[in-house]
């Protein structure tokens, strides 16, 4: 019989850190998907509602590099959402090879459904804190999302980009 394997490895603090990152965004994002599938949307769909809540029609590049996502995820996002009446494509007058997307009148009629369903998930997730605990929290985050987004990658973190 063979001795357990040793993952006293996996027990160190910042590595714990990643699994609980990614437990966070699964369960939040599951909360969310709950609470906005009533509404016909996805988690997924929120930086698109969010960046053309301001009515300027934008490109799936533009889309594509708000959302922080690439090409090919962003065109099947847009794929569903127009499939279900939530955006309508126009060509680009400044470029017929392009189009421009802005949100359907559906979608402007789910957007404030849609930002109280964040809303409830977000405090769920934070209930028991204190305002101190959320601004910590929220500037904690912050700064890792600045460390991730100077840590080189294969596909393309800000420093990969500069080289």
């Amino acid at each position: 019989m063979r001795p357990p394997p040793d993952t006293s490895a996996w027990d160190d603090p910042v590595l714990q850190s990643a699994r609980l990152f990614n437990r966070v965004q699964r369960l939040f994002a599951r909360i969310v998907d709950d609470q906005l599938r009533e509404l016909g949307l996805r988690f997924a769909q929120v930086p698109v509602l969010a960046a053309l809540q301001d009515e300027n029609p934008r490109s799936q590049k533009e889309l594509a590099r708000i959302a922080e996502i690439e090409q090919a995820s962003m065109a099947q996002i847009l794929s569903r959402m127009e499939r279900d009446g939530l955006i309508q494509r126009e060509r680009d007058p400044s470029d017929g090879r392009s189009s421009l997307v802005s949100l359907t009148a559906t979608a402007r009629e789910r957007l404030p459904s849609a930002r109280q369903a964040l809303q409830r998930a977000s405090r769920e997730a934070v209930a028991g804190f204190d305002a101190a605990d959320v601004r910590t929290l929220t500037r904690l985050l912050e700064r890792v999302i600045a460390n991730l987004d100077q840590a080189p990658t294969s596909t393309g973190g800000a420093s990969s980009q500069s080289k």
